[in-house]
């Protein structure tokens, strides 16, 4: 990785939102890295101090101990800050910390695949030692730890605007548990980061996340919360090629006041013609839970027209529901407006999907 130095951390959300999204800016310098639209990049972060601090003094271990980390001879408390995940469990590390604490409780959840994953979902390394006190050196403890890993962030900028810059759209991963604060380990990293403050940095390229190759081809890009990032860079990239196709963007988040992340960009791309449709779907402004989803089927008969002309469809964000939830609604488009049966609308967005005509960038 390039070792890069962040320019900007800037808060993107509003005073009263539930949600922390910063705007990220990092330098690559004189590094010569080139990335293209719809690429992400990987951040190798350092654990952060607090938490590595709560570990050490909670298992009563001495942070100068020495251990060894593959060939290398290191304090335990530089294993902890950069070479060890601490945020992550896995389900292997949850039956090696039942064994060493002995507690039958978490042996019996140990044992059970659902119950680990759940488990998993909710806790950390730290809550461990808290919740399940343990007999462990500081050799067993590294040992014991995955290596930390690399996070991916969908890259929220276009070269052709930024030059030597990266731009991410962050969302600070943030739970309390027992009165105490626990946070992701990169998102932390980003959001706490201050000026000049370096950060390793590579490019993963995402060939399957492409914008068309004719410019004039429409786009439909849907993407709520920090799923907006790659459009942004896909905006900026064809104002800088001085494309005059078709674009739409759908984005959604609980407020319009508090979480209109990037707000003024897209009111002036709409402005100025670059953005063809914006629609917006703020769920807590109003009774009912409005959701992206919601938007495509009011607007199925315009959807299903551009999909005639030939549009590609962009899906970035959430995995789990989100992307379920628009996949679903845009099979109701070629339902209701194409005629088609359930299975031949499947068979449709399968050849889309195959003709690169529909591309999801989801996590």
């Amino acid at each position: 990785p390039y070792t890069a130095e962040v320019l900007v951390s800037q808060k993107l959300t509003g005073r009263d939102s539930d949600r922390d999204v910063r705007h990220v800016e990092i330098d690559l310098g004189e590094s010569g890295i080139t990335y293209q639209v719809g690429d992400a990049l990987g951040i190798w972060f350092s654990n952060n101090q607090n938490l590595v601090s709560e570990i050490i003094s909670g298992l009563a271990l001495n942070a100068a101990t020495e251990v060894t980390v593959g060939k290398e001879v290191v304090s335990l408390q530089a294993a902890l800050t950069d070479k060890k995940e601490l945020t992550q469990l896995y389900p292997g590390l949850v039956k090696a910390w039942a064994e060493f604490s002995a507690n039958a409780d978490l042996l019996a959840l140990s044992e059970d695949k659902e119950q680990t994953r759940q488990f998993i979902l909710k806790h950390q390394l730290a809550d461990l030692v808290k919740i399940y006190p343990a007999k462990v050196t500081a050799e067993q403890l590294v040992e014991v730890l995955r290596p930390l890993t690399p996070r991916l962030y969908s890259i929220a900028s276009s070269q052709a605007e930024v030059e030597t810059e990266v731009h991410l759209t962050v969302a600070l991963v943030e739970d309390e548990r027992q009165g105490q604060a626990r946070f992701g380990g990169a998102s932390h990293f980003l959001a706490s980061a201050e000026e000049g403050q370096e950060v390793k940095v590579y490019v993963e390229p995402n060939n399957h996340f492409r914008l068309p190759a004719n410019p004039q081809t429409p786009v439909i890009m849907v993407g709520p919360g920090t799923g907006v990032a790659p459009f942004r860079a896909f905006m900026q990239q064809r104002v800088a090629d001085s494309v005059d196709g078709n674009s739409w963007l759908f984005f959604g988040n609980p407020h319009f006041e508090q979480d209109f992340l990037y707000q003024v960009e897209w009111q002036q791309y709409l402005k100025n013609g670059d953005l063809s449709r914006l629609d917006v779907a703020f769920s807590r402004d109003q009774a009912e839970k409005v959701y992206v989803q919601h938007r495509i089927t009011q607007q199925a008969a315009l959807v299903w027209q551009w999909l005639q002309d030939g549009a590609h469809v962009y899906i970035c964000g959430d995995a789990e529901r989100m992307a379920k939830d628009v996949h679903q609604a845009l099979l109701n488009v070629a339902i209701t407006e194409g005629g088609l049966t359930p299975e031949a609308a499947e068979t449709y967005f399968e050849e889309l999907r195959s003709s690169k005509r529909y591309q999801k960038d989801v996590y």
